[in-house]
């Protein structure tokens, strides 16, 4: 619909003017069958008696009308309201599935319906929504704060469920965000303990490169450590321990209260919405991480309504505000464990394979959110992958080689062959009537640094000229004309490494 001021030009150009309706469509850019319109009304207005002062009179005061009564909602069509209708029965089955918090906002389901060519405004979706909901949601009053550069940083824990090769699992966002620039850097552990709190803060220092000289958090065990009266919160060891290296201060808010820490929009939220609204079912947890990046590349690049500049933008004005540091902050629990008659030390019901030489010697073990680092007289033996379940083994074959040479009628049935899935098979295809040979064949290939991905390929090498080709002593013999360097023998030396800087070169990847 024109406005009144269009209208007044038409009239005024035909009448006053003696422009021509094809000149009047020209310069005002609108539709020739709208000037004709109301240049039709006008001459109507003539032809019932009135005078030209009459006519101009009536059109110049009356606003333009539009009759809406028989016009249907042109955009909203049933194709739209049925893809709206299922992505609102995927959110109910998120709620009865307990992944409320993970269900799609009526702003993303715009987006998702634009993604598919719709095109259909925001009120339209949300008045649609509106219409199916039972009961008004309680509104909460958010208070705006005014930040400096490098001044504020939130952190804060949430929930996320995801499943992981098939499975459903509980794993906690890490997440953190600028109280200027509302920058946003985000990573999933699999508890909410003190350790994992510890690494978050030293990979995402590590990533901006300083340290914000104040750190908000609510009252999360892991950084509060009891009450002092009604109101005075005394601060967990882990939290002065991050304090004391990277000089920053803390400030305490209420739990369940995010409007407390100044940002409208609550980040944790944000993120587990544009990270895992969309997609929950990964085959990896390492798969699920990068996907994360992923999705904060994505938020951290779009443009804010405040500011109208993106995270990413007004977070390069901000780094030369944050405070330096030079050194990174070493952490991790220590314990002292013996290792049992199976040459395995236990950690919170699991246990863990080491060289089965130490059986009964004490060792020293590093923990860390996502390893253990075993170490006998000062010296590095061993590293595993922590688990988190009850009751699980995690063994390596390699410890145990000694302990076959002298037993190989216990290699078959061994936790540790059945452990590797690669190895079993090339046992059981090839080696089940010689088990010596077998171990004498790991034996090289531990003194070598050969993976179960190479030595599988060349089996397959060998097998191309017959399965009766397959000996220990021609795989030794290729094995030997080619030493490899191979990616599975590099993931296992990356694992001693710090797991913030793994997290700080898989971002920096994704940040381009």
């Amino acid at each position: 619909m024109i406005s009144m001021y269009t209208k007044q030009e038409i009239i005024l150009r035909s009448q006053r003017d003696g422009f021509s309706q094809r000149q009047i469509t020209r310069e005002l850019g609108i539709s020739r069958k709208t000037v004709s319109k109301y240049i039709s009304q006008y001459n109507l207005l003539l032809a019932s008696g009135k005078t030209v002062s009459q006519a101009l009179s009536v059109c110049l005061s009356e606003a333009p009308s539009y009759n809406s009564n028989a016009r249907g909602k042109i955009r909203f069509t049933q194709e739209v309201q049925s893809a709206i209708d299922l992505l609102l029965e995927q959110n109910q089955k998120k709620r009865m599935g307990g992944l409320s918090k993970q269900q799609l906002k009526k702003i993303d389901i715009l987006a998702l319906l634009h993604g598919k060519g719709f095109e259909i405004g925001y009120t339209t979706v949300c008045n649609y929504i509106r219409g199916k909901e039972t009961a008004p949601r309680k509104q909460e009053a958010f208070i705006r704060q005014v930040y400096e550069p490098g001044s504020s940083c939130e952190f804060d824990w949430g929930e996320v469920k995801l499943t992981i090769s098939g499975r459903q699992r509980k794993f906690q966002l890490a997440v953190f965000t600028s109280g200027y620039s509302n920058y946003r850097y985000s990573l999933l552990y699999e508890r909410q303990d003190t350790l994992a709190f510890m690494e978050s803060h030293v990979a995402f220092f590590l990533f901006v490169g300083g340290v914000y000289r104040e750190m908000v958090y609510d009252n999360m065990r892991v950084a509060v450590a009891k009450f002092v009266g009604t109101r005075e919160k005394e601060p967990t060891r882990a939290l002065l321990d991050l304090r004391g290296h990277y000089q920053f201060g803390h400030r305490f808010c209420n739990t369940y209260r995010g409007n407390e820490k100044g940002h409208v929009e609550r980040s944790v939220e944000h993120v587990r919405r544009k990270a895992f609204g969309f997609k929950d079912s990964f085959a990896t947890l390492e798969e699920a991480n990068n996907h994360l990046l992923s999705a904060l590349q994505k938020i951290n690049n779009t443009k804010q309504q405040l500011s109208g500049k993106s995270a990413n933008e007004m977070f390069a004005e901000e780094k030369g505000h944050l405070i330096g540091h030079t050194e990174t902050l070493e952490f991790s629990d220590y314990e002292q464990l013996r290792v049992d008659k199976y040459a395995t030390i236990s950690y919170r019901t699991n246990r863990y394979s080491v060289s089965d030489k130490l059986v009964g010697r004490f060792v020293d073990v590093k923990i860390y959110s996502s390893k253990l680092e075993v170490f006998y007289d000062n010296r590095f033996i061993a590293t595993h992958e922590r688990v988190y379940g009850k009751h699980q083994w995690v063994i390596a074959i390699e410890h145990y080689l000694d302990t076959f040479k002298r037993k190989p009628g216990a290699l078959p049935g061994s936790l540790a062959l059945a452990s590797r899935g690669q190895l079993k098979k090339i046992y059981d295809a090839y080696f089940t009537g010689s088990p010596r040979d077998f171990i004498e064949l790991l034996h090289y290939c531990q003194q070598n640094q050969i993976g179960d991905d190479y030595l599988a390929t060349t089996v397959g090498r060998l097998t191309n000229n017959g399965r009766d080709n397959v000996t220990s002593e021609k795989l030794m013999s290729l094995l030997g004309n080619k030493p490899p360097v191979e990616s599975n023998t590099l993931h296992k030396l990356n694992q001693t490494s710090h797991l913030a800087k793994n997290h700080l070169i898989q971002t920096a990847q994704l940040m381009g």
